[in-house]
C-alpha cells in the first residue's frame, strides 16, 4: 500500500478580488471569525493523515509562515494567564505537521504552482488542496481521496455537481464509468465548457491526490490563455494514460476566493462557533 503523507497547498495568488485588503494580508489568511481560512485547509490535510504540507507562496505572503511560527511572547502570556485552550490551538499545527514554504517567483497558473512542489515531493504521491476552497462538515474530501489512492494506487479528484447554468464556470469531469454511487472513472476533463459539450455536471472543487507522474505531464504542458500553465491540461493526460478517479464531495464547499463565497463561509462558521453561535443565530433571525 502506497501511503499519501505529503500535501501541497497553492497560496501564491495575488488576491485581486479582495483589494485593497490583500495589499497587506494574504487572502488565505482572511479570518473566519477568529481563525484564518488556511488553518481550516491545513487541518483538513492533517485529519487525512498528511505529515508534510508544502505551501507554495508568492511575494508579500510571509504572514502565512509567520502565523504558524513560534510566538514566544504570546504563548508565554497565554500560559501565565491560564488560557491553555487558546495555547493548544496555537501549538496544534506545529506539533501535527511539518510546514515547508516554497516561493513561486511568478504567478504562472495553478499547474505551475503545483510543479513548484516537485523538488520537495519527489517521487511520492501527494494531495493538493486549493487554499481558497473551504470544505466544512464531518466528511473530509481529502481523506476520501487518500483512501481511494491507497487502495487503488490511481490518482483521484473530488467533484461536486453544479447546476447546468454554472457548468461553464468550472473545469468539468466527463464520466467514463460510474463505479458506485458518487464514485466514478473519469474519461476526460473540459475547462469551462458549454453544458451540451459534456456528459456530466461534475465540477472540480479543488481537492486532488496525484502520483508523481503528474509532474511529467506538467513539464510538458504548454502555457495557455494568459500565459498560464493549467493543472487541468496535465490531468487530461493523466486520465488518458494513467487513469483518474473521481469522488463526489459529502460536505459543504465555499469558494472563499470571491467576496460572496467568503461571506457565506463567515456566516457558516459563525453559526456553528462554540462561543458566539447561538447569539449570532439569534441575530440573523432579526434581519429582514
Amino acid at each position: 500500500m502506497k501511503k499519501v503523507k505529503k500535501a501541497l497547498i497553492p497560496a501564491a495568488g495575488l488576491g485581486t478580488r479582495f483589494l485593497p485588503i490583500t495589499q497587506s494580508i494574504p487572502k488565505e489568511m482572511l479570518p473566519l471569525v477568529d481563525r484564518p481560512i488556511l488553518l481550516y485547509i491545513i487541518e483538513e490535510a492533517i485529519q487525512a493523515g498528511i505529515e508534510d504540507v508544502v505551501i507554495i507562496q508568492g511575494r508579500n505572503k510571509d504572514e502565512i509562515i509567520d502565523f504558524f511560527d513560534c510566538n514566544y511572547e504570546l504563548e508565554d502570556r497565554l500560559e501565565k494567564d491560564g488560557k491553555l485552550e487558546l495555547l493548544d490551538t496555537v501549538k496544534h499545527i506545529r506539533q501535527s505537521v511539518n510546514l515547508i514554504s516554497v516561493r513561486q517567483q511568478e504567478a504562472l497558473g495553478l499547474g505551475h504552482a503545483v510543479f513548484m512542489g516537485k523538488s520537495v515531493i519527489g517521487e511520492e504521491s501527494f494531495a493538493v488542496l486549493l487554499g481558497d476552497e473551504l470544505m466544512l462538515g464531518e466528511a473530509n474530501p481529502t481523506k476520501d481521496l487518500v483512501e481511494i489512492y491507497e487502495e487503488r494506487t490511481v490518482s483521484a479528484t473530488s467533484v461536486m455537481e453544479v447546476p447546468e447554468e454554472d457548468v461553464s464556470k468550472y473545469g468539468i469531469a466527463s464520466i467514463k464509468e460510474e463505479i458506485e454511487a458518487g464514485f466514478f472513472a473519469v474519461g476526460d476533463l473540459v475547462e469551462k465548457p458549454k453544458a451540451s459539450e459534456v456528459n456530466s455536471r461534475f465540477a472540480l472543487p479543488g481537492r486532488y491526490v496525484f502520483n508523481s507522474k503528474v509532474f511529467d505531464y506538467l513539464a510538458d504542458t504548454k502555457p495557455g490563455k494568459g500565459g498560464e500553465i493549467q493543472l487541468t491540461d496535465a490531468m487530461i493526460q493523466l486520465a488518458k494514460n494513467e487513469g483518474l478517479l473521481a469522488k463526489q464531495i459529502r460536505c459543504k464547499r465555499f469558494d472563499t476566493g470571491n467576496k460572496l463565497g467568503y461571506l457565506q463561509a463567515v456566516i457558516e462558521v459563525a453559526r456553528n462557533h462554540p462561543e458566539i453561535g447561538k447569539d449570532f443565530e439569534a441575530f440573523l433571525k432579526t434581519l429582514n
